[in-house]
């Protein structure tokens, strides 16, 4: 069997450091990812408690020697495309080649609020997000880029600096309804997998969503938008709780009943993982049979427990 289902599995721990960190503990935090041999670390892109992503990735690269850095996921409504690309592109140069670039078509309706920007309707903002990943891809492979969209125009604009990874660093592009995962299939080199979040908030509705029923529908989705590029895209998803225990069942049970879902349902969503180290392993090792998922986001809050798994599983 071909496609997402042979690659290696990769583990990335998203850690959005609080605004006014000691300096040396963000650092620290990277080396310590690193150590752990975890392949990438990531940064969210929100207007709340957080550090601005750019920077800090910039500033985990400068502190290790192989990890990855990358964003997950940066709102293309937030950046102009051309900005963004030369931005990524002196990264990904700086680090040696080592950043791979989420983006997104935003989210969170908060953001928004707070910042006085418009929501727009989400076929708006991925028809945006479309157009911006066109121009990214091409600024970050060096070319002069002339472009007339509906939401951007590019006019003899060359791609300075030309990223070290070619044809451009990888992208990722993540969602939970069809369009952009579609989106995604046709673009991205990392398809993200996430519930549905249309409203612009996390609540229990969104739980539906992310169920192992649902999970099979966007695969479908996306394999048959991949086409030839099947074989060639990662499946990453985004584990919201990831727990190493003895007490599974009773961990699946609370989580069952806080977002109205059965215990099966809790045990199998690709967005959680619970157990011992044995009964996760297993797990993810039938996620990645079923969907192809080998690339699994975890929160600074589980890596180091996590890290067992990532020794058994990382490369393989």
């Amino acid at each position: 069997m071909s496609g997402p289902f042979d690659n290696p599995f990769r583990f990335t721990v998203q850690a959005s450091a609080p605004p006014s960190p000691d300096p040396s503990s963000w650092m620290q935090l990277a080396r310590r990812v690193e150590d752990l041999g975890y392949d990438l670390l990531t940064v969210a892109d929100h207007l709340d408690d957080q550090l601005a992503p750019i920077p800090a990735v910039m500033a985990a690269a400068a502190a290790t020697t192989s990890l990855r850095v990358g964003t997950m996921v940066l709102s293309n409504d937030y950046r102009h495309p051309a900005l963004l690309a030369k931005e990524a592109a002196t990264i990904d140069v700086l680090s040696g080649g080592r950043l791979e670039l989420g983006v997104g078509a935003g989210w969170m309706r908060s953001d928004y609020t707070h910042a006085g920007l418009h929501f727009a309707p989400a076929r708006e903002r991925i028809d945006r997000l479309a157009e911006g990943i066109s121009i990214i891809k091409q600024l970050l492979a060096g070319d002069t880029v002339d472009f007339t969209g509906d939401h951007y125009t590019i006019r003899g604009l060359q791609g300075t600096p030309r990223a070290v990874q070619r044809p451009h660093p990888p992208i990722l592009i993540g969602g939970g309804g069809r369009r952009v995962l579609m989106l995604a299939a046709r673009e991205a080199d990392i398809v993200g997998l996430s519930t549905v979040m249309a409203s612009g908030t996390i609540d229990a509705t969104t739980a539906a969503t992310g169920t192992a029923e649902a999970t099979d529908e966007r695969l479908r989705w996306i394999r048959e938008a991949a086409g030839d590029r099947w074989d060639h895209i990662e499946i990453q998803v985004r584990v919201h709780l990831a727990l190493v225990t003895d007490a599974r069942d009773q961990v699946a049970e609370s989580l069952a009943g806080g977002f109205g879902l059965t215990i099966d349902q809790a045990l199998a969503t690709p967005h959680a993982l619970c157990g011992s180290v044995d009964q996760i392993v297993d797990t993810l090792l039938e996620r990645r049979e079923r969907w192809g998922i080998n690339v699994i986001g975890l929160g600074v809050d589980a890596f180091e427990s996590f890290a067992p798994v990532v020794e058994r599983l990382a490369g393989k």
